[in-house]
């Protein structure tokens, strides 16, 4: 590890840490309402695979929306540009499970990363392989070099019980002819895809194809094109925040995607990616901390994209 790149990060982390964190846990997925609020650590890996972490970066956590850049990436191999006939590529402006926009659009979601655009791309895959759950678990597995991964039963079950949201989002795309399979089908696999555990080793690891042009650091392995990852990347700036991108990509200046389990991965194009977790979220549903390190870590050292 460059002793830059991990000066920068252990700084980082010494400024965010004792901040008054004005977070609040994601206590409407009861599961996430049972984590430690003070839980905070961090993980970069370059891609010529030196890494650095510090604090709880080898502690798993739910990585909740995250998932969705991972469930995007498997549709996108399969169907290549035929996708974008479902799913537009615009911010939302709007909350992540909001209902506003969909009637207005014909059930056509405003992009893969709210709620409604990952619950469209889980019926994609669903009707495009022989049976998405297991085949997207080997896929997350084979990026991430973890073979023993499974969903969370405990944390798909707990979003099952409250997801009443989800599920009017589904049957209401369903309505306007968005949705092939049964709902029911759909939702669970949108739950499980949600419940992946991973720490922030694991996961700055996972995205690192997104930063070396759709390949494997350990294998090289293609796994999307780079031309395909680049439009990835370019959604993460514009749409990885919920209603808050605009503002990551002002004050971070990153690629990213953040989840309600408090985890944040961002990454730089051919130089790295870094994973941060903090499970207090701001009013947006972002981690208060994690996106208070990831922007002293581009000040500091002049690393973003721009």
């Amino acid at each position: 590890m460059n002793s830059d790149y991990s000066k920068i990060i252990e700084n980082a982390y010494k400024l965010t840490k004792p901040l008054k964190d004005k977070g609040k846990l994601a206590t409407y997925i009861p599961e996430l309402a049972n984590v430690n609020p003070e839980k905070f650590g961090v993980h970069l890996t370059k891609i010529d695979g030196t890494c650095f972490g510090l604090g709880d970066n080898l502690e798993r956590f739910s990585i909740q929306s995250i998932a969705k850049v991972l469930s995007l990436t498997l549709a996108v191999k399969f169907l290549g540009e035929k996708i974008w006939t479902r799913i537009d590529v615009e911010p939302s402006g709007t909350k992540f499970d909001s209902l506003l926009l969909l009637e207005t659009n014909n059930g056509i979601p405003r992009n893969p990363f709210v709620n409604s655009g990952a619950i469209v791309i889980c019926d994609i895959l669903i009707s495009h392989l022989e049976n998405a759950r297991e085949e997207f678990l080997e896929f997350v597995r084979d990026i991430s070099d973890i073979p023993n991964l499974t969903y969370s039963d405990k944390i798909a079950d707990s979003e099952k019980a409250t997801g009443y949201r989800n599920v009017a989002l589904c049957n209401f795309i369903k309505s306007l002819g968005n949705i092939e399979n049964e709902p029911e089908e759909v939702l669970d696999f949108y739950f499980d895809m949600c419940s992946l555990e991973l720490n922030c080793k694991e996961l700055s690891n996972a995205f690192s194809f997104l930063a070396n042009g759709g390949k494997k650091l350990r294998d090289n392995k293609q796994i999307i094109t780079t031309s395909q990852a680049k439009r990835i990347n370019a959604l993460m700036l514009t749409c990885g925040f919920y209603d808050e991108s605009g503002e990551f990509a002002f004050e971070v200046g990153l690629p990213g995607k953040s989840g309600v389990g408090g985890g944040i991965v961002a990454l730089y194009p051919n130089n790295f990616t870094i994973a941060v977790w903090s499970p207090r979220l701001n009013p947006n549903g972002n981690s208060f901390k994690g996106m208070k390190l990831l922007e002293t870590v581009t000040t500091y050292s002049e690393m973003s994209i721009f």
